[in-house]
């Protein structure tokens, strides 16, 4: 297949995810989406867990874009960036459809191995990100050199997973949790004298 015809059944993938559920999704309801028949889709993917399978790289390609596009003149700066881009402005209703359709496809995960590694990456690529710039705060000075970095991604990459699930379950707020977040950042990760100069 060629690239131009892969992105584009992936691209009607993401609306037809996004319009249908993961559950309810058919072949039909993406060739809906695209000029590209329904047996043509059949002819590539020969399943919808195939289909996913591609889709879910095609995501991780541009979720790591989004991670390595958060920047900011300091560690926390560049962490908070990162937050706000998974977390603010995400309340539209495109974007609360989509994290509803990935929920599901979350939920298919222990049994499915391949939709399971690969939303493993994208634990693996935020956990490293927000580790890294955990350790760089350190390195700095900016957060308190008794953090452990890797403890430190492992809460916080646990809580923006949970925001995102409470957001659809729940529906909470995605940019009050974010306050949440970074206020635990600014009262537990900065040195003593920076956090209490934000006090």
């Amino acid at each position: 297949m060629d690239d131009d015809s892969a992105t584009e059944i992936l691209e009607a993938t993401y609306r037809a995810l996004c319009r249908h559920g993961y559950a309810d999704l058919t072949t039909g309801d993406i060739a809906a989406e695209t000029d590209r028949s329904k047996g043509l889709i059949h002819y590539y993917y020969d399943s919808k867990e195939n289909l996913f399978a591609e889709f879910l790289e095609f995501l991780y390609e541009k979720y790591t874009e989004r991670l390595a596009s958060a920047t900011g003149n300091t560690p926390r700066a560049e962490l908070f960036a990162l937050f706000e881009s998974l977390l603010v402005g995400e309340e539209t209703q495109a974007g609360q459809e989509f994290r509803t359709a990935m929920l599901e496809v979350t939920a298919q995960a222990p049994y499915n191995a391949e939709i399971q590694t690969e939303l493993a990456r994208f634990d693996a690529a935020l956990f490293d990100r927000v580790s890294d710039l955990v350790a760089a705060g350190v390195d700095v000075g900016e957060f308190d050199d008794r953090i452990d970095p890797e403890t430190a991604a492992e809460f916080l990459v646990t809580t923006v997973t949970g925001v995102h699930t409470r957001s659809v379950a729940a529906g909470h707020s995605t940019e009050h949790l974010y306050g949440i977040i970074t206020e635990y950042v600014e009262t537990h990760l900065l040195v003593d004298d920076q956090a209490e100069a934000i006090r």
